[in-house]
């Protein structure tokens, strides 16, 4: 991608269903140039717009993340399975003690349960696994874009801001389901097309999205290669903070333009934060000056993602096909 593609995505990150008439007066590029330009990427692969639950608000399950080791030569096998289950959200190799890094979604107690001590153990290669539930979540991967916008452009293209007080669950009804169903498939559908495919009247369509987004139980999300944006580091923080710095800390690096995703969870470790940076020397500075600041933290496991088989349910092996194209096409 050159910078303009770069930034275009961006602001596509920043709000996924904007038309590309917004983007491009956002940015200060023709409505057509911005077309042209997204939709040869999203046709390609390169960049896929989808949307995430909030499951915990949702009733969807809970988010949990498993640190998975395997035996020597195993991990590619392991990978492929974890990322074949439909329950799972994300897979990653890893540096460090875990060969491994899943999130999954599990119903329930019972059916997480039954996932840790039934179905995973009848994976060939895994040695063990550890598991942490997500008890709240600060900033998800819908909520990150790279950094190349101003943040004027940024506050032009971004939604109005969510409710101050958001319920703790909220069930969808059945039509909202349906809705949502086709929101995950595709991120940038027409409010017609989901009045077409369910019957609705337009204005109804439209309303009824709209609030699925405003109270957001749905996060759209522009999904692409952290790598292809020029940004090579991808880690993955575990720190144990003291508990009654976990809000004020998770809420501080959540707003941090490097962190992608970042939780409070069981375990250990209280606090996952997963990073983005071009290079290991702005690792070190964020480890160093935006981790180091806080007393409240008192260990640090950070190890580095090395590779990803699944994000955001996205299988990732024809984007890598594709970016291996790209590094290989003289």
């Amino acid at each position: 991608m050159d910078v303009l593609d770069r930034r275009l995505v961006a602001a596509l990150q920043v709000s996924p269903r904007a038309s590309w008439g917004e983007i491009g007066r956002a940015v200060g590029e023709h409505e057509r140039t911005v077309a042209r330009r997204l939709q040869r990427l999203i046709a390609e692969g390169v960049v896929r717009v989808t949307a995430i639950y909030d499951d915990l608000r949702t009733g969807h399950g809970r988010p949990v993340h498993l640190d998975v080791q395997v035996y020597a030569g195993t991990a590619d096998h392991v990978a492929k399975s974890l990322t074949e289950r439909p329950d799972t959200r994300s897979v990653y190799a890893l540096t460090g003690a875990a060969d491994l890094g899943c999130e999954l979604i599990a119903p329930s107690r019972e059916d997480l349960h039954r996932i840790l001590s039934e179905q995973l153990t009848g994976i060939d290669g895994i040695v063990r696994t550890q598991a942490q539930v997500v008890l709240h979540t600060f900033r998800t991967v819908a909520e990150w874009h790279a950094p190349y916008l101003t943040e004027q452009e940024v506050a032009d293209l971004r939604p109005g801001p969510p409710p101050e007080c958001l319920p703790d669950e909220e069930v969808l009804s059945p039509l909202e389901q349906q809705i949502a169903d086709l929101l995950v498939a595709d991120g940038r559908i027409a409010y017609t097309a989901v009045a077409e495919r369910l019957d609705l009247s337009p204005p109804t369509a439209r309303r009824r999205l709209t609030s699925l987004l405003e109270r957001r139980l749905l996060l759209p999300r522009a999904e692409v290669e952290p790598a292809l944006l020029g940004l090579q580091v991808e880690a993955m923080l575990w720190l144990k903070v003291r508990p009654h710095g976990l809000d004020l800390v998770g809420r501080r690096l959540a707003a941090h333009p490097d962190v992608r995703y970042c939780a409070a969870t069981t375990g250990t470790r209280s606090l996952v934060v997963q990073v983005v940076a071009a290079h290991e020397a702005d690792l070190y500075r964020f480890m160093t000056g935006v981790v180091g600041r806080y007393d409240e933290i008192t260990d640090v496991d950070l190890t580095l993602i090395t590779r990803a088989y699944k994000r955001g349910h996205l299988h990732k092996s024809g984007l890598l096909t594709l970016n291996h194209r790209w590094e290989t096409t003289p």
